[in-house]
């Protein structure tokens, strides 16, 4: 009796202990993202890069000295010659100083002479023992004042013709004339900038290069530049690399010199170019909707073979229409989500989903 008694005891205590416990919870439902496989992008390519023509030589003119402009010789556009016209200044100024200062001249020959004789004269008297060495020295000292006087305002006079001369401002070398900022009436300062001329005879191309294939170009690189219009492409070779990054673009600067450059290369001109030198390298193209920041650094998701989403780091290159260029941090066969990713989490499972074509487009 006493052990059926015990035995009811425990059911029920059983069952009371089972109704207390909590139901647990139904695991989340995978959360469904669009995906791609990274072997579906990848592409032996040789690295191009979109730059602008310019010209190695860009001269900003200005005058010497501050006036005020009378002629504007030239327009935007216009070819000149090195020693051609730009602009003048009033010449009124510059040419009552010069004979200013030649008149100086002048007066100053004339003391020296006069100086001169007085010597020539006190000398004579001298050898006569009517004067004492001291009072001949005195005279003596007068030359050389004169002399100096005389050398010094030469100098002067010929600061001022030169000063002549700068009202003209005159083109410093053969080219095209980019830009031009004289009006006959203004008033300009000494050093203002008045007019750009490019030279047309050393056209290059300007580029970015990012910091992740730096180190495989170097001066002298031939490359292969054909310009947006034009039929052909022409001949090129790096001719600088910059020292040191951009600092807003972290991408180096590069100047692609044209060999055979004719008259159909225009300044602005959209240049594509390729390089020549090293073997062609495996680039991985990857939608931009796949890359995200964190932490101020690209990064991606990657789908593992569970199905579980995990962030990973990578290294961007060129951003095209086809999409984002990535350097490193992915490898061929890997799967990354393409659409969804920011509400994605560390671990989260997923459902894969492959787009159609016609998302695709």
């Amino acid at each position: 009796m006493n052990n059926a008694r015990l035995y009811l005891y425990s059911l029920a205590l059983m069952t009371v202990l089972s109704g207390c416990q909590p139901e647990t919870e139904a695991p989340a439902a995978p959360r469904p993202v669009w995906v791609m496989t990274i072997a579906d992008s990848a592409v032996a390519t040789t690295a191009r890069y979109t730059g602008e023509v310019k010209s190695r030589y860009e001269s900003n003119i200005g005058f010497r000295i501050s006036g005020k402009i009378i002629t504007r010789a030239v327009n935007v556009g216009e070819l000149v010659k090195k020693g051609q016209l730009i602009a003048q200044l009033d010449p009124s100024d510059t040419r009552l100083n010069a004979q200013s200062a030649s008149a100086e001249v002048q007066t100053a020959q004339a003391n020296l002479a006069l100086a001169q004789t007085e010597l020539a004269r006190r000398q004579q008297l001298y050898r006569q023992q009517f004067i004492s060495k001291s009072a001949l020295d005195s005279y003596e000292t007068q030359v050389k004042t004169s002399a100096a006087r005389l050398e010094q305002a030469k100098s002067q006079a010929a600061v001022s013709q030169h000063q002549t001369g700068y009202t003209q401002l005159l083109a410093d070398r053969s080219g095209a004339i980019g830009m031009i900022q004289a009006e006959p009436g203004q008033v300009v300062a000494a050093g203002q900038t008045i007019a750009r001329i490019y030279d047309l005879q050393t056209l290059e191309i300007q580029i970015a290069v990012p910091e992740t294939v730096i180190d495989t170009l170097h001066p002298g690189d031939q490359a292969s530049v054909t310009l947006q219009g034009l039929p052909h492409a022409y001949q090129g070779r790096i001719r600088e690399i910059a020292p040191a990054a951009n600092s807003q673009t972290h991408a180096f600067d590069l100047r692609i010199q044209l060999l055979d450059a004719d008259a159909k290369v225009k300044l602005g001109m959209t240049a594509d170019v390729r390089f020549l030198s090293g073997a062609a390298r495996q680039t991985i193209l990857v939608p931009s909707t796949a890359v995200t920041q964190f932490a101020d650094h690209p990064s991606v998701w990657v789908i593992d073979a569970q199905q579980q989403a995990h962030r990973r780091a990578v290294t961007t290159g060129n951003v095209t229409e086809a999409g984002v260029e990535i350097t490193s941090g992915l490898q061929a066969n890997e799967t990354i989500a393409t659409i969804g990713v920011h509400t994605l989490t560390e671990g989260m499972r997923v459902q894969a989903v492959t787009p159609g074509p016609e998302v695709l487009r």
